[in-house]
């Protein structure tokens, strides 16, 4: 098994989550083949998770190109970029103060901190976990996400995500689910729960034929 996905999903991974869970096989077929690209480098990732939390993705995008047009490299932002930039600077692009103090409390521990030189590649996931969420304005939730667009994990699951709750309940024909119950629903598909969970979010707005 790869230690990181990379590109399209592994025939293997499809074969193990069609052999252990029936009701999920048909969707393979209805949404096809899907592939994933890691975003990287690491605090790039993080900034950007960071500036899209609760707001629209088309709002998200257009904060995140104005924001990263602000750094001494322009769209490759380091942790220096954010002790520098001022609160005026990082205002005109659409960053509330709430945000800028996020960005900066990341922007420390990447620069000086617990996370300046941390080997993401080579760390256990709930290592990785706890060490993201000891930085303010990032919980668990963005951790996971971290783990899989940025890392690719392959065995990632967030019982937190509506979205992903909402996909089981279509699969299974629930009306809802706790998220300690959708990690439960999701055992069965490790070491593959990247994978379930990449179809799971396309599941849960599918629109096509059944």
């Amino acid at each position: 098994m790869p230690s990181s996905l990379n590109g399209f999903l592994p025939a293997e991974a499809l074969a193990h989550l069609k052999r252990v869970d029936p009701a999920l096989a048909p969707w393979f077929g209805r949404i096809g083949p899907l592939e994933l690209r890691p975003a990287r480098p690491a605090f790039r990732s993080l900034c950007r998770a960071i500036i899209a939390q609760q707001v629209s993705n088309r709002a998200a995008a257009t904060m995140i190109a104005r924001c990263f047009a602000l750094c001494a490299r322009p769209g490759h932002p380091r942790p220096g970029d954010f002790l520098r930039l001022d609160d005026a600077s990082l205002q005109s692009a659409g960053i509330s103060r709430q945000k800028r103090g996020y960005l900066r409390s990341l922007a420390q521990a990447f620069d000086s901190g617990h996370l300046r030189n941390y080997r993401f590649v080579h760390r256990p996931e709930e290592e990785i976990i706890e060490a993201l969420t000891r930085v303010t304005g990032i919980g668990r939730w963005s951790a996971e996400m971290f783990l899989l667009f940025s890392l690719g994990r392959p065995d990632v699951f967030s019982g937190g995500d509506l979205a992903l709750r909402a996909g089981i309940c279509r699969v299974d024909g629930l009306e809802s689910i706790t998220p300690a119950q959708a990690i439960e629903r999701a055992l069965v598909w490790s070491p593959w729960r990247s994978v379930a969970s990449l179809y799971l979010w396309r599941i849960s707005h599918w629109q096509g034929e059944l």
